[in-house]
């Protein structure tokens, strides 16, 4: 009857040990993550309420369905000038945002690498229906702190 006491407590130390190992690791793991906070939600609110200005106006979406060149990245010159007003007027002071162009089976990535997290929200912009020959683009959204 004591050797079978005995095995029990020694199997309750292993699974005490096992578990104290666990959460060591998770705390080391998790130490970048605590006390950061999320702002995603945020930023995702935000791009969407500058996409859908930029496709609810008449005179923005024209200028996006008439860029030939595509895909068109933030620098280039076929980007519109007047969509980069409209995005940077409405950006935050703590994001940095950038628009990409393209056509609406791309994927649309951004090409720059960053060592942060990026938010990316897109939209499709379409003709009108009175229009005769219907064209379709995607205009994409990153945005990252600054």
């Amino acid at each position: 009857m004591i050797k079978n006491k005995k095995g029990w407590i020694k199997i309750v130390e292993a699974f005490v040990a096992v578990l104290l190992v666990t959460g060591v690791i998770l705390i080391s793991i998790n130490q970048g993550y605590i006390g950061q906070k999320d702002i995603s939600s945020e930023v995702y609110e935000m791009e969407l309420s500058i996409l859908r200005e930029i496709e609810l106006n008449d005179t923005l979406r024209n200028y996006i369905l008439n860029v030939i060149e595509l895909p068109a990245n933030w620098d280039d010159e076929s980007f519109p000038q007047e969509v980069k007003n409209k995005i940077n007027a409405r950006t935050p002071n703590y994001l940095n945002c950038e628009g990409k162009i393209c056509e609406i089976s791309d994927t649309c990535d951004i090409e720059k690498y960053f060592d942060k997290n990026i938010y990316a929200q897109s939209v499709t912009i379409t003709t009108t229906l009175t229009q005769e020959e219907p064209k379709y683009r995607k205009l994409k959204l990153f945005c990252w702190t600054g």
